[in-house]
């Protein structure tokens, strides 16, 4: 006969037993439950998404590493690729216009996010260097807002919480750690808008112009205060007029502009003529609307930045 003390024993043991195997099974489901599956249109949003979803999510985006995302055309593979997705992160602001063909070509019924959501636009610049004849007006492709947000640290502050939104809301158990995630790279990009200030701030401000490949910059010299000229608009697409690479070079010369760079995304042709007629030294290549691969410089948003922010820096501080 099983005295009190015993069957006390065996009471223990076996709910101690039952809640081992409970949470055995609960750390198994959260094991198996597979990633969501988010498909971002190009690389810097991915890696945001990347960042803020962590081991959650499972990220593809359709423009790759160094690609110009305004010559991107889409293929019957990306429509594939979006149909395997529960959320589909865009930019917005005109940066994908082929998206709306896109989803409805494939049939998506998964929920779309776009990142730039209540951010304070800039209008989509034209050069002040550089205007475009009448037939090679390219701004309209955009809108009347400039598509480049990520280029200031504090937009992509809006575009963190955005993501962390999104996801919190298509996984409800998850919602603590994309919270967490996020607020600790919100701290990180407060610490790259500390790291830009410093960067420019020994830069006198008439030497704070830089010639680029396209108008990708309009955030961040708003930001800090730098004016950058091309020879072309918002878009790579539309080839400016040989008069307008004229008057880049007559205004190069006029302001006495040392820092001359290309995008790693588009064609240098152009740049290198403007340098070579201009008499300035080309300097690195600058990340605009796509990462480097895992071995270049970058190959993060945080490390593109910083990176492009250093170059720039060091190029305007030139005589």
């Amino acid at each position: 006969m099983m005295t009190p003390s015993k069957r006390l024993a065996l009471k223990v043991l076996t709910t101690g037993a039952l809640a081992a195997l409970s949470a055995t099974s609960l750390l198994a489901q959260a094991q198996t439950t597979p990633p969501l599956p988010v498909v971002a249109s190009f690389s810097i949003l991915g890696d945001l998404v990347k960042v803020v979803g962590g081991e959650r999510v499972q990220v593809s985006t359709l423009i790759g590493i160094d690609a110009d995302a305004h010559a991107f055309e889409p293929s019957p593979a990306d429509a594939k690729t979006i149909l395997g997705a529960r959320l589909l992160v865009l930019n917005g602001l005109h940066f994908e216009p082929w998206a709306k063909k896109l989803t409805q070509a494939a049939g998506y019924k998964g929920a779309t996010l776009i990142a730039s959501d209540g951010i304070k636009t800039r209008p989509s610049p034209k050069s002040r260097a550089v205007q475009h004849d009448d037939d090679h007006d390219d701004d309209h492709d955009h809108g009347d807002a400039d598509p480049h947000a990520w280029q200031d640290p504090t937009q992509v502050m809006v575009y963190v919480k955005n993501i962390a939104k999104a996801l919190a809301k298509l996984d409800p158990a998850g919602a603590d750690s994309y919270k967490r995630n996020s607020e600790a790279y919100l701290k990180e990009l407060q610490a790259l808008d500390d790291f830009a200030k410093a960067a420019f701030a020994p830069v006198p401000a008439a030497q704070r112009k830089v010639i680029t490949g396209h108008q990708a910059f309009n955030y961040l010299g708003a930001r800090y205060q730098i004016q950058f000229l091309a020879a072309q608009g918002v878009s790579t697409q539309a080839e400016p007029s040989a008069k307008a690479v004229a008057q880049l070079i007559a205004q190069i010369r006029k302001d006495k502009i040392r820092a001359i760079f290309p995008e790693n995304n588009s064609s240098t042709q152009l740049l290198a003529q403007v340098a070579q007629e201009s008499g300035v030294k080309v300097g690195a290549k600058l990340y605009t609307g796509a990462l480097s691969g895992p071995n270049a410089p970058g190959s993060t948003y945080l490390a593109m930045m910083r990176y492009n922010i250093t170059q720039l820096a060091e190029g305007m501080k030139r005589n």
